[in-house]
């Protein structure tokens, strides 16, 4: 039986599909904020009980990494397109830190990737390793991309790894100053931070 009384099948049969649910939590983000996510205000949204969206998700944790990794899944498209673009390493990588930065104060996304990180410190293994595939594919494709302008002579020889790893604390350490809204620093201010640190570290 499903939560209320009304059978999992019947349950399962008049449930929205599942992606409805993520777009639906993640516009309410967008609009109102997490203060404006519940349980019971996002089941009005898409037409389920509250107790219908615990037994799919188990818990809000779990609804809030699953329209984490939905929102992953759209920027890691966008991602992949852009840096299959014929342009040169360096405007490809100016491409991935734009797509990275914020767009400014209260982004969705950024909004969404705090709180999914803070409540991790009690997440379980299977949760942390789900989080850490997140930042795993930024990472690989950026030390892909690094590792490819070294290559055509375009950037210096560095370690990609290691330089991908401080380029993304980096861009981590900015995007969350703007993300909560810190005064003194917006989006413009940080892409041209990165600029210069990329050409003081990185142009051949």
């Amino acid at each position: 039986m499903a939560a209320g009384g009304v059978p999992v099948r019947a349950a399962r049969k008049n449930a929205p599909p599942r992606e409805d649910v993520l777009v639906a939590a993640m516009a309410t983000i967008a609009e109102r904020g997490l203060d404006g996510l519940t349980m019971a205000g996002l089941g009005r949204q898409v037409g389920m009980s509250s107790g219908h969206l615990l037994y799919y998700f188990r818990s809000k944790d779990e609804l809030l990494l699953q329209t984490l990794e939905w929102s992953e899944a759209e920027l890691g498209a966008r991602r992949r397109s852009l840096l299959s673009r014929r342009e040169s390493a360096g405007e490809r990588l100016r491409a991935y830190v734009d797509l990275y930065v914020p767009d400014g104060a209260r982004d969705p996304h950024w909004t969404l990737w705090l709180e999914v990180w803070n409540r991790s410190q009690n997440a379980g293994p299977a949760e942390r390793d789900r989080q850490a595939a997140i930042e795993g594919a930024w990472h690989r494709d950026l030390v892909a991309l690094l590792a490819e302008g070294i290559s055509r002579g375009e950037f210096r020889t560095v370690d990609p790894d290691r330089f991908a790893a401080r380029l993304r604390a980096l861009l981590d350490g900015f995007s969350i100053q703007v993300a909560v809204g810190l005064p003194g620093i917006g989006r413009e201010d940080i892409l041209e931070h990165v600029r210069e640190f990329l050409t003081q570290t990185l142009a051949a």
